[in-house]
């Protein structure tokens, strides 16, 4: 399942940048994109078996920095589903410095009467350092919930991503820290670890095409008979994508 700030995230790996539909009037402006991964990794696991994954989003923003939107993927548990609906603002703080601050709720359409959905607000900063766009966040899933079993759950991660002059190529870097109830909901991974990943895309027109390796540092394989083995779905991969924009 999806643990983290919308892949904003998110898996970063298979979310593509979207272009307007239409700004009206008004100051909105409505984005929209699909895309199709090769595995569906979240905070360096597997929310899909390590089979492919359809995504969407659709996001609505206002010129003032309020946005918000749902964002969906096949997974391999549950009812098959997740939506991760949002809503935020951002706003450049100082020149050079934007904030976002937001909220997500993570649903799962039911199969079952297990309890899945919970919150997770969400805090970042984001900049250039010379030819590297970096963002630093925070996600905090709050005790109480009763799909943390009323633990709680903080992620925190650094993003950095670079485009090459002259290319269409982009170069992107993921480091994240888990710490707490959600690292275990899926059931393939429980305690504190690190994730992370390195990759590039390329755009082309509407589309835009991804690779990475993603991999974890957990080591706690219920199935293995092997010592510290990587648990399901958190061991090293290359993750490709192909997503469109409209």
């Amino acid at each position: 399942m999806r643990k983290s700030i919308l892949g904003l995230s998110a898996v970063l790996l298979a979310t593509v940048a979207t272009p307007a539909f239409a700004q009206d009037e008004d100051g909105i402006t409505i984005t929209g994109g699909a895309t199709v991964v090769s595995d569906y990794r979240f905070r360096g696991v597997s929310q899909s078996s390590e089979e492919a994954a359809i995504q969407g989003t659709i996001n609505v923003t206002h010129e003032s920095g309020l946005y918000a939107g749902v964002w969906g993927s096949s997974v391999d548990f549950l009812g098959g589903t997740e939506l991760d609906f949002y809503a935020g603002y951002s706003r450049e703080i100082t020149p050079g410095i934007t904030a976002d601050l937001g909220l997500l709720y993570y649903y799962y359409p039911k199969n079952g009467n297990f309890a899945t959905d919970f919150f997770e607000p969400y805090f970042s900063l984001s900049g250039a350092v010379g030819p590297v766009n970096a963002k630093v966040g925070v996600a905090y899933a709050f005790e109480g919930q009763n799909a943390l079993a009323d633990d709680d759950n903080l992620y925190l991660y650094t993003d950095l991503n670079t485009a090459i002059p002259g290319t269409p190529f982009k170069l992107k870097g993921h480091v994240g820290y888990t710490d707490g109830a959600t690292s275990g909901f899926s059931g393939a991974v429980s305690g504190d670890y690190w994730d992370w990943s390195v990759g590039a895309e390329a755009s082309y027109k509407a589309l835009t095409f991804g690779v990475a390796y993603v991999d974890t540092d957990v080591k706690n394989n219920p199935f293995s008979t092997s010592p510290g083995a990587n648990a399901l779905g958190s061991d090293a991969g290359v993750v490709f994508s192909v997503g469109a924009s409209f």
